[in-house]
């Protein structure tokens, strides 16, 4: 069986939590340089991993809550997308008036409208 089958074997095994950790920043003396080192920017936000299938799109926290009811703009927009399925990590946001990302923002609300996904990574 090739590695790609069984992969796809073990992501489709257990729909109801996260089926990857997404990449967290860790402390370092000063940032790695070379041409093979690309940087993410730490923007003030929550870390979500979106999984469309063909059953629907859910919005995942690192620690496993479905977001996709505090997000319905990002599950649309991840619904809308022209692939059959798709896995992407993230981290959401809402910007203040200059534009610059605030937690505030979006840390007490049930549901953000305006609030953007970020995306780091197409895990699939």
């Amino acid at each position: 069986m090739s590695v790609t089958r069984k992969l796809r074997r073990r992501v489709r095994a257990d729909q109801s939590q996260p089926r990857f950790e997404p990449c967290l920043p860790r402390p370092a003396e000063k940032p790695p340089s070379g041409p093979e080192w690309i940087h993410e920017i730490k923007h003030d936000g929550f870390r979500l991993i979106t999984h469309r299938e063909a059953s629907g799109v859910r919005l995942m926290t690192r620690n496993g809550r479905d977001f996709s009811d505090r997000f319905a703009s990002i599950r649309s927009a991840a619904a809308a997308l022209p692939v059959q399925s798709c896995i992407i990590d993230g981290e959401v946001i809402a910007c203040d008036d200059d534009g610059v990302a605030a937690f505030e923002l979006i840390r007490n609300y049930r549901t953000v409208a305006w609030a953007v996904h970020c995306a780091f990574d197409a895990l699939q």
